[in-house]
């Protein structure tokens, strides 16, 4: 079993930054792809970003494209999302991901249906 603790939520307010940190323990399988995902109340849970196990290409939703940066220390196993310029619609429990996924297009990354690992969510909130 793999188990994944998110850490770095917090408040902060509009324009500011976080980086939030997915630390992966357990049972450990080579180059997985890691993914972040994010849900508001009410709302479904919706793909932010996400880095091929294989390549390290990464990937992301447009709301957060220039904005948000993923990336990995495999010596740590930890993924990290660090969250810039960051807007009161950012607001919302962030959870890391992890499974096999070969490398593909987008689509193969940002269903949470596609990953088997999950943390428990850490809460962002952004202030206006």
């Amino acid at each position: 079993q793999v188990h994944l603790v998110e850490s770095g939520g917090g408040l902060v307010q509009a324009g500011g930054s976080l980086r939030l940190s997915c630390a992966a323990s357990g049972r450990t399988f080579s180059s997985p792809a890691m993914g972040w995902f994010r849900q508001a109340p009410g709302k479904e849970r919706e793909f932010v970003a996400a880095l091929s196990g294989s390549t390290g290409r990464t990937y992301y939703a447009d709301s957060v494209r220039g904005r948000f940066t993923i990336s990995r220390d495999n010596a740590k196993n930890t993924a990290y999302l660090q969250m810039n310029s960051l807007k009161p619609e950012d607001t919302a429990v962030y959870y890391c991901a992890a499974d096999v996924i070969p490398y593909g297009p987008i689509s193969w990354y940002d269903r949470p249906s596609n990953y088997d690992y999950w943390g428990q969510g850490t809460q962002v909130t952004v202030s206006s």
